[in-house]
């Protein structure tokens, strides 16, 4: 594994590129497409950040599952996911940029077999371009590190805990790194540039709920937390202390307490922002003279 590096404790550090401006502004990150179904509702990372900035977007996600229409971005994040996840189910020394890229084409035609909507939002004439695009960004990983070097414990692991107060927490890490001396470090890939702002506290809420997800699991406090922004050659660093932690899980119960009040009523109202020019369910929003489906009231009850 290679050498960790050693920020100030409880600190994030961005790392960046010398040919790369760190000036940037963000860009949103794909969510990428999970196997399985989901019984129940827990608390993500995502579902988090989504409730923070609509309680209304978080039930039409969480609660009523409205479908929402794939962009492109997202499309080729997952497709970089995928290639990534199978690179490391080859031998150490196969793991070679251009083994990587081949990785591409075949893991989209597994998910346009899987999804054949995808054909349509990458038609024939899209194709050779998208695929180039992904092929950057797994040209942007091999400046970051070189997977030839070392073995991973694991990739896209599912982690799925409860607090003490029964908070349910759920997500999936893409790779979790263990070195000779027992430190674990979590990394997590993303397809967008670093971000700045609070895109960056945003950023910052994923490591902390990834790092006390393990914690309460595994009782493992993980040495550090990296998500390498593959478009830009950046990345940020975080290393947890189980004191912040602590601090960190009441914040994450307060949540999790404010969705369930509002799950009991049905009472998410949404909160207008910018970001709303972008939102797949404009039409159905309150604050846009929408209306929402009836509310089918909290899962599992």
């Amino acid at each position: 594994m290679p050498a960790m590096d050693t920020p100030a404790a409880g600190d994030p550090v961005q790392k960046t590129a010398p040919s790369q401006s760190s000036g940037t502004p963000p860009q949103p990150d794909p969510p990428v497409a999970r196997p399985g179904g989901r019984r129940h509702i827990a608390l993500s990372p995502s579902r988090a950040s989504d409730f923070k900035q609509c309680p209304l977007l978080y039930r039409f996600r969480a609660v009523d599952r409205i479908p929402e229409t794939p962009s492109t971005a997202q499309a080729r994040g997952t497709l970089v996911h995928a290639a990534l996840e199978r690179l490391y189910t080859l031998p150490a020394a196969e793991r070679v940029q251009e083994r990587a890229a081949g990785l591409l084409e075949p893991a989209w035609e597994d998910m346009v077999a899987g999804q054949p909507e995808l054909a349509e939002l990458v038609g024939p004439e899209d194709r050779a371009r998208f695929l180039d695009e992904a092929r950057a960004l797994i040209a942007g990983y091999y400046t970051m590190e070189d997977p030839t070097r070392f073995e991973p414990d694991a990739c896209e692991q599912r982690v799925e805990t409860r607090l003490g107060d029964g908070t349910p927490l759920r997500g999936f890490i893409d790779r979790i790194d263990v070195a000779p001396t027992g430190q674990v470090r979590v990394v997590d890939y993303k397809t967008g540039r670093l971000p700045w702002g609070p895109g960056k506290a945003t950023a910052l809420f994923q490591m902390k709920f990834y790092a006390l997800a393990l914690l309460r699991d595994r009782g493992i406090l993980p040495t550090q937390l990296r998500l390498m922004y593959l478009k830009s050659g950046e990345d940020l660093v975080y290393e947890p202390t189980e004191a912040e932690l602590d601090r960190f899980e009441r914040t994450v119960s307060a949540l999790w307490q404010a969705i369930r009040t509002a799950g009991s009523t049905g009472d998410f109202r949404p909160t207008p922002s910018k970001l709303c020019d972008w939102c797949d369910h404009k039409a159905l929003c309150p604050a846009f003279d929408g209306t929402p489906p009836p509310y089918p009231g909290w899962p599992g009850e």
